[in-house]
């Protein structure tokens, strides 16, 4: 989930090429109610994000027992800090190469974890 536009449409593009199923959301309440329907195999969170925020959608997940992996995409300089803040399984630092991001998607995806340092 991202609340940039230009960001959520190149991220589900990528995935949808890449032959993953995707539900976006614009928010984390928004997030939380497609948690709701249908359980995902991976989360991609923004931390901040409008009307709920990362952390709050991670702490609303713990509290309702939701395990679902988490790969936070940040823009923060703080992404792998925050990242362990909510016990995501990986990190994207925001801009991301797209290489990057399907590296750490699969990586979390097959167990074997998703952080990055990549800075650009």
């Amino acid at each position: 989930m991202d609340d940039d536009p230009n960001v959520l449409a190149m991220v589900t593009d990528i995935l949808l090429f890449e032959g993953y199923a995707i539900q976006t959301a614009t928010n984390g309440a928004e997030a939380l109610a497609k948690v709701d329907q249908t359980m995902p195999a991976l989360v991609l969170l923004d931390m901040r994000m409008p009307v709920l925020s990362g952390w709050d959608f991670a702490h609303t997940l713990k509290e309702r027992d939701i395990h679902v992996p988490i790969l936070v995409m940040t823009a923060a300089r703080d992404a792998q800090k925050w990242a362990e803040e909510i016990g995501a399984s990986g990190y994207v630092a925001k801009p991301f190469h797209l290489p990057d991001l399907l590296d750490a998607v699969e990586a979390i995806l097959t167990g074997e974890g998703g952080g990055s340092d990549q800075k650009n």
